[in-house]
């Protein structure tokens, strides 16, 4: 687990300083009207926001609990008025969407945009967005299988070939070598 994690954060490095890079140079850009439309469409294409969704709905819930446990007296009165509230406080969803816009929008050009929602509105796009975490989290597992049967491997093969060459004094994969395969 430890090269997979590792792994992960070499990637999220490596993503984050394209990022950065690709950042700086769409800033030099003036994004126009027909940029940050392009940016939408890929947001939607790609359900970046959507995990969002929810934060409002979690607020309300849980500030109802927290005024319900206070004033049990009043709950119907606290549930109405967090309802209400929050219904009003939903139009501010939008707020989200134009800055998730602007930040792809600096970070994608008008026309990366338009492919990035092209691919991801097709069949095969829908498909990679369904079935990507299952294929990743399979991809994972094997990784996994695969280091282990490496790091054994690479620890029978050195013990044979220290035993080869030192004799009966060489360290065996008993001996420690085994506990030299990263740990999952």
């Amino acid at each position: 687990m430890n090269s997979t994690n590792g792994l992960r954060r070499f990637s999220v490095m490596v993503a984050a300083s394209a990022f950065v890079a690709v950042s700086f140079s769409a800033l030099a850009q003036e994004i126009g009207d027909s940029h940050i439309k392009a940016a939408h469409a890929a947001i939607g294409a790609i359900h970046a926001t959507d995990s969002f969704d929810g934060i409002l709905p979690q607020a309300a819930m849980a500030l109802k609990q927290q005024l319900i446990q206070q004033n049990p007296d009043m709950q119907e009165l606290i549930t109405q008025t967090v309802d209400e509230k929050t219904l009003e406080l939903a139009s501010r969803r939008a707020d989200l969407e134009r800055e998730s816009a602007l930040a792809y929008a600096k970070a994608f050009s008008e026309k990366d945009l338009n492919d990035i929602a092209a691919f991801y509105s097709s069949e095969a796009g829908k498909k990679l967005i369904e079935n990507g975490p299952i294929a990743s989290r399979e991809l994972v597992k094997a990784a996994e299988i695969w280091q282990n049967g490496i790091a054994r491997d690479l620890a029978e093969q050195v013990g044979e070939k220290l035993k080869a060459v030192a004799g009966a004094k060489a360290p065996t994969a008993s001996d420690g070598a085994a506990s030299a395969a990263p740990k999952n």
